[in-house]
């Protein structure tokens, strides 16, 4: 029997008919095909599209092998595994169609995700491992984010011009086209070789969210390489060169979606502003706005603590607040042999692991830090998780070293495996949520909303979404940091430093000797955090401002 595709009636003020691109998207525990933060981002806005009853829907890449298993070598340092994935519930939409990649002909799999499955958008995931490729050809979307640069680069030929083929196949009459990130670019090239050779053309239907404040993360391959892998949709170079103003050897894939793109936005309104600085010089960009991420409330918050939020009852929300916390420290237990205490404060630092986001800021000063671990009289309990890059070696050595450091502390902790069903566990079962990055590189970041959801407090560098949020010591508490014009080490050294003050002078007296002013904080995060940072606001703003 044919596929056929209908799409939910949209409300009437979602009726723009918008499909929403993106190499990573974290829906369910179930389905791996996600690596961190961009991936919860996307998630959140799938289901908060489904919610609204937008006319959107998401094209995505179905990962053989996912990112990557997170396990323990024997000596409990990290160990990444590769395991094949099956997804019973992805339905075979029978549509095959061929991308070209590297002058071949490479056959394309739509596997169709239905919006009730999960509550999401009706989602497409495109895989090339199937029957009808060479080996070669299957292992495109074997590993997200493959270390070879040509595999790379083939896999965003399948996400953006196979994914602008699949809309055209499937007869959809789609208005907006919306990247998540560079990765899908060649569907700008797609559109323009199917528009005519007219950037106009383009730029009436093509939008840009941009993640990354810092260049060296923004992706850049060379041209030749790029022209060799057919990744222009048969565009010859040279009008290529003239369209995306190249005059260099290579292309990076934010400055040229900016320029294919009518209107781009960061992730928040840090980011805007240091997205204006590093792109806005540049000749032929579109406007780049802020609209800051945000977390599906639906997905995320933990019921019973929501309610007993809304019915102001100060009891029910400790209690439930105390359950939660043994429910994750016996996964704790599990896999580490660690036992902690409910009443004992409890931070927990988890996210993409990645240097800068510096997982081990809190051990700069280590005999200080094993003075706050080690006060029987005021227990602090430490966990971290966290996913590095598989082939990042220098974050898996700091991830490794925090194991190293902190196995003889009976209340720290290093987990492995920081996926969804992780995540959602650790912060309901978190009492401080810690957030060091290097500012102003963390462009957005998304954890410390979802912790906030479920009475977990932010201990925050003020970066990213942060300041839009932030009352100092009433619903988070902030880290100055230091000048950012200082190197690196030292900066390091100083608000390592300031992080502890804060511990030491702030949260840790307010917790134990003054336990409702402490609930006070808790609940004016779980209060301030909504609704202005629930995807409900955000997938509004993507319709009222970039695709109108």
């Amino acid at each position: 029997m044919a596929f056929t595709f209908k799409v939910p009636a949209p409300a009437a003020k979602y009726k723009t008919a918008a499909a929403y691109f993106s190499m990573e998207f974290a829906l369910d525990q179930s389905l791996k095909i996600y690596s961190g933060g961009l991936g919860f981002l996307a998630g959140s806005h799938m289901r908060s599209a489904y919610e609204l009853k937008q006319n959107l829907i998401g094209i995505g890449m179905l990962w053989t092998y996912g990112y990557y298993d997170q396990v323990r070598n024997p000596d409990q340092t990290m160990k990444a595994e590769f395991l094949h994935k099956q997804y019973s519930f992805l339905e075979d939409t029978g549509i095959v169609f061929p991308v070209t990649i590297h002058d071949a002909q490479v056959h394309v799999k739509a596997l169709y995700l239905a919006p009730e499955t999960f509550g999401t958008a009706p989602m497409f995931f495109l895989t090339t491992d199937i029957e009808e490729n060479d080996y070669l050809s299957r292992t495109i979307s074997h590993h997200l984010y493959d270390p070879d640069a040509a595999t790379r680069v083939a896999q965003s030929i399948v996400l953006g011009a196979g994914g602008g083929q699949l809309l055209d196949i499937l007869g959809r009459q789609t208005d907006m086209y919306h990247l998540n990130e560079g990765h899908g670019l060649p569907l700008a090239f797609f559109l323009y070789a199917k528009h005519n050779h007219d950037l106009a053309e383009v730029q009436k239907r093509l939008v840009f969210t941009t993640h990354t404040p810092e260049l060296a993360g923004n992706e850049e391959r060379p041209i030749k390489l790029l022209q060799d892998m057919s990744f222009f949709a048969g565009v010859p170079l040279d009008e290529i060169r003239r369209v995306a103003r190249l005059d260099g050897d290579s292309l990076n894939y934010t400055l040229t979606a900016l320029r294919f793109a009518r209107k781009a936005n960061a992730v928040s309104k840090v980011h805007g502003t240091v997205a204006n600085e590093m792109w806005g010089h540049y000749e032929g960009i579109c406007p780049i706005i802020s609209i800051t991420n945000a977390q599906n409330g639906t997905y995320w918050r933990d019921k019973q603590l929501a309610a007993a939020l809304k019915s102001k009852n100060d009891e029910a929300l400790l209690a439930r607040k105390k359950e939660l916390k043994k429910e994750f420290f016996k996964v704790v237990a599990d896999q580490t042999g660690t036992l902690l205490d409910p009443e004992a404060l409890t931070i927990v630092w988890a996210r993409r692991f990645a240097a800068y986001k510096r997982a081990d800021l809190i051990l700069r000063d280590f005999e200080r830090f094993v003075k706050l671990v080690s006060d029987d009289s005021r227990p602090v309990q430490i966990i971290w998780a966290g996913k590095p890059y598989p082939k990042d070696q220098g974050a898996i050595d700091i991830f490794n070293s925090i194991i190293a450091r902190t196995k003889n502390l009976k209340r720290c902790a290093v987990l492995t495996g920081y996926e969804l069903a992780l995540s959602a566990e650790m912060k309901k079962g978190s009492d401080l949520w810690l957030n060091t990055p290097r500012y102003p590189r963390e462009a957005s970041g998304t954890s410390g909303m979802t912790a906030a959801m479920n009475a977990s407090v932010s201990v925050s560098i003020a970066d990213g979404w942060i300041p839009e949020f932030a009352k100092d010591g009433e619903n988070c508490f902030l880290i100055e940091h230091a000048d950012v014009n200082l190197p690196d080490d030292q900066k390091d050294t100083i608000e390592a430093n300031t992080l502890l003050d804060v511990l030491e002078n702030q949260v840790v007296p307010l917790y134990y000797d003054q336990p409702k002013q402490f609930l006070k904080v808790v609940k004016a995060a779980m209060k301030d955090v909504e609704p202005e940072f629930e995807s409900g606001r955000m997938a509004k703003e993507y319709y009222e401002q970039l695709y109108k």
